[in-house]
């Protein structure tokens, strides 16, 4: 095993960490304790695992690798710098909106928000897919199907501080040539699943943010079934893009600081113009803020809700 430090600038909270994971977490894929974080992962022709713990004292992050993973550790570090956004400087985020006369003081309540984002932008497109139109429960259940039927064990047994990782999440190819009848999804759905990992498998899509979000969404809305919400918040999620914005989602819509009506998308949209580059985080802080408001059990249903345009709530 090798441990790695990841330092960051605070603050910066596990909590905040802790409860995304929680309420996404794939079993066999990922493991979650109340200080440690751990999964299976896939990199170059190497898989094995990883485990990340906070260590608040020294202001950074522990990063434990498989052995299979060594010659990977530099690669690695970035992308788990990225995941849990290591990078981000809250001082400077809190200046760019502090002139806001709602965000401003959202944000300077809790400084420590960071953008969570996945290991894997395959993986977090087949969530976001999967998710539409469906709570983050009934998604967890589908993906857990999918690695259930495609993922391949993994190889190498993880120690204590990593037990229960026992699966690699499926490929683009597993995903694009399986069946998937009786999977959970409506047909369409699995189209769009599918599309999306051929085009993957096939080269006829390359995942990054190289040439900007914009680039990205148009790419991904090329795609049958994928529209700007789903774009957008993979942008978010599976790369962790800074200028992000799935403006339709309901829980920016909805958030109790719009007042009771909410806001329009329309309104929104415009209104997020004064935010870039960092609109991201104005999500972050907006889903916060619908969030804290939900309070009773159905309120608590629609907050887990990340879907359609019409239907989502992306926190």
């Amino acid at each position: 095993m090798k441990l790695i430090l990841l330092p960051y600038l605070p603050p910066w909270t596990w909590s905040q960490f802790h409860q995304h994971f929680a309420l996404r977490l794939l079993p066999s894929v990922e493991t979650l304790d109340s200080d440690r974080y751990s999964r299976t992962v896939r990199i170059g022709d190497r898989a094995g695992w990883i485990s990340v713990r906070p260590l608040p004292a020294q202001a950074c992050l522990e990063l434990m690798l498989s052995d299979s993973l060594h010659d990977h550790a530099a690669e690695l570090a970035l992308r788990v710098r990225k995941m849990f956004d290591l990078d981000n400087d809250p001082a400077i985020v809190a200046r760019h909106f502090s002139a806001d006369p709602l965000l401003g003081p959202l944000i300077a309540t809790s400084p420590g928000l960071r953008l969570p984002s996945a290991f894997d932008p395959f993986e977090q497109a087949v969530r976001a897919i999967v998710g539409q139109q469906v709570t983050v429960k009934a998604a967890v259940t589908i993906t857990r199907r999918l690695v259930e039927r495609l993922g391949n064990e993994l190889a190498q047994t993880p120690p204590n501080e990593a037990g229960g990782l026992l699966r690699l999440f499926p490929t683009p190819q597993a995903i694009a040539g399986a069946q998937l009848d009786k999977i959970g999804m409506p047909g369409k759905r699995v189209a769009t699943l599918q599309y999306l990992a051929a085009a993957v498998a096939e080269g006829a899509l390359e995942l990054h943010v190289d040439n900007g979000v914009d680039e990205l969404v148009s790419r991904l809305c090329e795609l049958p079934g994928i529209g700007p919400w789903t774009a957008q918040y993979i942008a978010l999620r599976g790369f962790g893009e800074a200028d992000a914005f799935p403006v339709a989602d309901l829980g920016l819509l909805k958030a109790p600081m719009w007042g009771s009506g909410g806001i329009s998308a329309r309104e929104l949209l415009a209104r997020s113009q004064a935010w870039r580059p960092w609109r991201a985080y104005a999500a972050v802080h907006i889903w916060q803020n619908y969030g804290s408001a939900m309070t009773d059990p159905k309120q608590r249903q629609l907050k887990a809700v990340e879907s359609s345009p019409v239907l989502a709530v992306g926190r």
